[in-house]
Order: C-alpha cells, then sequence, then structure tokens
C-alpha cells in the first residue's frame, strides 16, 4: 500500500469524474474550495492489499478513484464472509463510524487507488456546508437500502435469481460510470461471488453454465457478456421498463 500526495493543481474533487458520486450539488466557490482541500492524501493498493483491517481503529472513509475492491467480515471461527464489491465513486469506511473501529477487511481485487478522507476533518466541514452532509447522509442511506436489498435476496430469492440480480446490478452500476451495461469483466472468482450471494462454489459454476446454454450469457473465464438483458430481468423478477430506466 502506497500514500500519495494530491498536487494542488492537480485530482481536485471539484474536477473529478466520478464527483457525481460523492459531492454535493449547488457548491459555491468557496465551499468547493474547502471540499477540495480536504483529500491531500490516496493511496494505491496492489491486487489483494487491505486497504483497512476489521477492528482497525476509523480514521478515514475512503473514495475508490479507480479499480474494484471487496469487504469482507472475519468469522469467529476464521471464515470469511463477503459483504459487498466497490466499484469506483464508491465510499468504503463507512461501516466503522458506529463504533469507531472499522468493522470488515477491504481488500483490492486489483490494483486501485482511493482518495482517503480524514473523517475527523470531514465532520467539521460537513458543520460547515449542510449540503455537503447531506449529501453524506444520502450515502449513508443508500448503503444501508442496498444492504438490507442483499438481505432479503438472500432469505427470500432462488440461487439462480441471486445470480441473475447480481449480474444485472453491476450492469446498471458500471452503466452508470459510463461503461457497457452489457459487456464486462468480473473482477473477483466464482468462489467470491458464492460467498457474497450465500452460494456454493459448484453452483455458482453450474448456474453460469445454465445461463450460457439458455443463451442468457457468454462467459470466458470473468469476461461476460449479457445476450438476452430481458430473459435476465424475468428471471430476476424485475421489470425492463425499471431497468432501462437506469441507463437513461
Amino acid at each position: 500500500m502506497n500514500r500519495i500526495p494530491t498536487s494542488e493543481s492537480a485530482n481536485k474533487c471539484s474536477t473529478c469524474v466520478l464527483g457525481q458520486f460523492c459531492l454535493p450539488v449547488g457548491l459555491n466557490q468557496e465551499e468547493i474550495g474547502k471540499i477540495d482541500s480536504l483529500v491531500t492524501e490516496r493511496v494505491r493498493l496492489k491486487k489483494g492489499d487491505a486497504l483497512y483491517r476489521q477492528g482497525d481503529t476509523l480514521t478515514a472513509v475512503y473514495g475508490i478513484k479507480f479499480g474494484t475492491l471487496k469487504t469482507e467480515y472475519t468469522l469467529p471461527d476464521g471464515r470469511e464472509q463477503i459483504t459487498g464489491f466497490h466499484l469506483p465513486g464508491e465510499m468504503l469506511g463507512l461501516d466503522g463510524i458506529g463504533n469507531n473501529q472499522y468493522q470488515s477487511n477491504a481488500i483490492a481485487l486489483e490494483d486501485s487507488e482511493a482518495c482517503i478522507v480524514k473523517f475527523n476533518e470531514f465532520e467539521i466541514l460537513a458543520r460547515q456546508i449542510p449540503s455537503l452532509q447531506h449529501q453524506f447522509h444520502r450515502i449513508l442511506s443508500k448503503e444501508l437500502t442496498q444492504d438490507q436489498r442483499h438481505l432479503l435476496s438472500l432469505g427470500s430469492l432462488r440461487a439462480e435469481e441471486r445470480l441473475a440480480s447480481f449480474l444485472l446490478n453491476f450492469s446498471d452500476r458500471l452503466a452508470a460510470r459510463g461503461y457497457s451495461p452489457s459487456e464486462y469483466h468480473l473482477r473477483m472468482s466464482r468462489e467470491e461471488i458464492g460467498s457474497y450471494l450465500g452460494i456454493q462454489l459448484e453452483t455458482v459454476s453450474r448456474l453460469f453454465s445454465r445461463f450460457t446454454e439458455s443463451g442468457l450469457i457468454q462467459i470466458k473465464q470473468r469476461h461476460i457478456k449479457l445476450i438476452d438483458m430481458d430473459g435476465l430481468l424475468e428471471l430476476a423478477g424485475k421489470s425492463s421498463a425499471i431497468h432501462c430506466a437506469t441507463h437513461t
């Protein structure tokens, strides 16, 4: 893990292409300047590096600049349960706010980079800029909603429904960042997908084969192409109209 100071002339929050995910709209010039001064360092991670570990004291929250990370919870018996996969523009470390300790491990699935937002400085600035505080609350609410939906899927959806929903969710999130919604590379292994979805590795592999044979997807190693989006939506129990609206 390598810390990199940000320069005064580049990599500012206000000019970052991912600002739409992190920053509130309608800031005046003075407020923009204060937010730009908030991030003075980034951290560069190699595949497999930990951004933070479960039980570490909360010092910062992080905004992913590029790359993909997973969060995982270590159970008392040593097993690890994956709780999320995180893309550029998303925040990490929010689970540490409650008791001042991170509740999971954050591990890079590929070479990645994250902006460091020192939490004590962020709290001071958020009190000065109400719209920043509101944006932070919005991000927290979105995280909570996603966690609730994931728990609901684990308790109520069949294995094939969970996998279809997972693929469509990645499609939506990548499309929001300007990438292809129908063709992408999965940075996580099938075992990691199974851990997140509560499905055995063998079941994940069998479902990928079934989806391929049914003409829903094409997959080669970790590169996947969604062929029949309507079929996936039907399998996941989602409306095609709602899904299309996320790409407009």
